[in-house]
């Protein structure tokens, strides 16, 4: 992996204590339903909290990619041919050991990217019911019949691609690695999956759990970076590719995918707006804008509202209460179990969040809270930003229209709604966004004419398993978490039989 520069000049320390018991014995790579020596080497892998190395985690290169998915492809007619009651057994066993195994993938996690383990526990437990949700729809991949008079039958019917590749970001390393292979399972691919580069320890120890429950070839597991990455993108013999991450990066996928007119579904950045009309409850408002930021994950998620849009009448009461609110958010260790807000993943990305706070100042807004990295001495060899709070922002501004990824949120005071929503649609981006109103036809108007994909009202933050997540515009194509991913890998198949 790459390596942050202030790190790779430091002898790594020994490994914490807390996360030894949980650390993955395998750090190869994973295909063909064994542990396989990368060609492409190994290179060190860091916990982002304390500067200490977790050990060197595989880097597969593309001779590794052409392997896995020759493996791939030789498991996909025994699984594609499998009844889907039967795939679906084998899934609710994978679904039953990341249940029983939450605490230890949890710590993994918040020790490998960062994010406070009692969330990260919250995110083995929604990867389980993903596949749970997936496992119960393999039922629905229905076809049609189609009239066309007497003695002829026509008919559609559903086929999965064959080899579907899915890169994955690193807030969620596994949480998105487990639950973006359940959906092309299910269909009948057979799946690799690449997590997140900064954070492979999870994926790794997942394996090690399920090995020997999916045929081989079914699962497979390459860490790695940038050629890693490509390789899968520009395989001939893999037809469907996915990426949970920016927009450039998407752009990238998009552009080699292209090349073999691969099916493409992108989950990508936002800059996603919260709106507060001046008949809102304000305690909810308030609550909900703070959620939607995601502070916990020190706002690296792509759904975070970090523009809050506030009427000019309730302004400086909504600002107090944020204020007073966040400060709930005190950044500390990852793997303890009181930590409210975890670290940043590197150094490369705290400098770029430092940098848009220099440029908020730059153009002229004012910071009203946080924006320093915490004096406390255990966190001195970390990464670390405090929450961040801006007034007097202007959408003209910069760093109000372009992605951080970090916990920086922007307040823009309005008095005109039509002028308002103008400038809530301005950015490239189309995520989410979230509305706060007592009146339904405030409501109604503003998600009607928002350009997002993901709508709440009234709150900010969940997502709701069997409803469709997805973007508008820059923020990505097609929908996840819902029946449409379980189409998205398929293909429909006409047959018409004259009897």
């Amino acid at each position: 992996m790459q390596i942050d520069s202030n790190q790779q000049t430091k002898e790594p320390s020994s490994k914490p204590s807390c996360v030894q018991s949980f650390l993955p014995q395998h750090r190869d790579l994973y295909y063909g339903g064994t542990w396989q020596k990368p060609q492409g080497g190994y290179l060190d892998t860091w916990n982002p909290a304390t500067g200490e190395s977790l050990g060197l985690c595989a880097e597969a290169n593309s001779a590794d990619v052409n392997s896995a998915v020759e493996a791939a492809k030789q498991a996909f007619t025994a699984w594609s041919q499998m009844k889907p009651s039967a795939r679906a057994v084998l899934m609710r066993k994978v679904c039953a050991v990341l249940r029983e195994n939450a605490t230890s993938l949890a710590m993994l996690d918040a020790a490998n990217c960062g994010n406070p383990v009692a969330e990260m526990t919250r995110d083995v437990l929604n990867a389980a019911n993903q596949w749970e949700f997936f496992a119960g729809l393999v039922t629905e991949l229905k076809g049609e019949t189609i009239p066309m008079g007497e003695g002829i039958v026509n008919m559609s019917v559903r086929e999965p691609f064959g080899v579907v590749g899915r890169i994955v970001a690193y807030n969620h390393p596994l949480m998105f690695t487990a639950a973006k292979a359940a959906a092309p399972l299910a269909a009948g691919n057979t799946v690799i999956m690449k997590p997140p580069h900064q954070a492979p320890l999870s994926a790794y120890r997942l394996m090690e759990l399920i090995e020997g429950i999916l045929p081989a070839g079914v699962l497979s597991i390459l860490s790695g970076g940038t050629e890693c990455g490509q390789a899968l993108v520009a395989h001939p013999d893999i037809p469907c590719v996915s990426l949970i991450g920016s927009v450039p990066t998407g752009r990238s996928v998009a552009r080699g995918a292209a090349e073999h007119l691969k099916h493409v579904t992108l989950e990508l950045g936002g800059k996603n707006a919260c709106i507060i009309y001046p008949d809102a409850d304000m305690e909810r408002a308030i609550k909900g804008a703070i959620a939607g930021m995601n502070f916990t994950w020190c706002g690296q998620s792509c759904g975070s509202t970090s523009r809050l849009f506030v009427h000019e009448s309730i302004h400086d009461a909504v600002v107090s209460g944020i204020l007073a609110g966040i400060s709930h958010f005190k950044p500390g260790i990852p793997t303890d179990q009181a930590t409210t807000m975890g670290a940043i993943i590197s150094r490369s990305q705290l400098d770029k969040i430092k940098g848009y706070i220099a440029l908020g100042l730059k153009e002229g807004a004012k910071l009203v809270y946080g924006g320093n990295v915490p004096a406390d001495p255990v966190l001195q060899h970390g990464f670390f930003i405090e929450p961040t709070v801006f007034t007097d922002v202007s959408q003209d501004m910069r760093f109000a229209s372009e992605e951080i990824f970090g916990p920086v949120l922007s307040v823009i005071r309005w008095n005109d709604e039509t002028a308002m929503l103008e400038q809530v649609n301005r950015v490239e981006y189309g995520l989410t966004a979230a509305i706060f109103t007592r009146d339904l036809a405030n409501a109604h108007r503003a998600a009607a004419k928002v350009q997002s994909g993901f709508i709440w009202v009234n709150s900010a933050g969940p997502h709701f398993l069997g409803t469709g997540y997805g973007g508008y515009k820059q923020s990505g194509i097609g929908r996840e978490e819902s029946i449409e991913e379980l189409l998205a890998f398929t293909q429909s198949k006409n047959i018409n039989i004259t009897l």
